[in-house]
């Protein structure tokens, strides 16, 4: 069997709000359990980053009912990775600015959780809407 054929595959689309974050989460909960050999501290932080990021793209690009957005998610043993899209307009991110806010903080703290958990973050825009690529290896020791 190859890799390929091991790699299970979910695709969510919706609107820009916290039922699509939802269906996201429900969508990736499916997948892990059609796929019992990616480890449970890859799975459990894949899952972190993919909250938060889904969670930006509802809370800060909501709005017009002609908004879309969608959630590409695939699983294998070695590999984790998740395209998110939306058509909102583009967003202009500052990544050295990204950081863990301070104990008090409210909020501010998706971005530097998802870039901790994953080995890959991207995000680019242009005059369709904005793309997150997230990424995590499976299986790596991390330090």
């Amino acid at each position: 069997m190859s890799a390929d054929d091991r790699t299970r595959r979910a695709r969510v689309e919706g609107r820009a709000d916290l039922p699509f974050v939802d269906a996201v989460l429900d969508a990736l909960e499916k997948l892990w359990d059609e796929a019992p050999d990616v480890a449970d501290e890859d799975r459990m932080l894949f899952t972190l980053a993919v909250s938060e990021i889904a969670t930006n793209v509802a809370t800060h690009a909501p709005g017009a009912p002609d908004l879309v957005t969608s959630a590409e998610l695939e699983v294998s043993e070695d590999m984790l990775r998740a395209v998110i899209k939306d058509t909102a307009a583009p967003v202009q991110i500052d990544w050295s600015a990204v950081g863990m806010p301070g104990d008090d903080a409210e909020s501010g703290r998706g971005l530097a959780l998802a870039q901790a958990t994953l080995d890959r973050l991207e995000h680019r825009s242009d005059e369709d809407g904005n793309i997150w690529l997230l990424v995590r290896r499976g299986g790596v020791t991390r330090s």
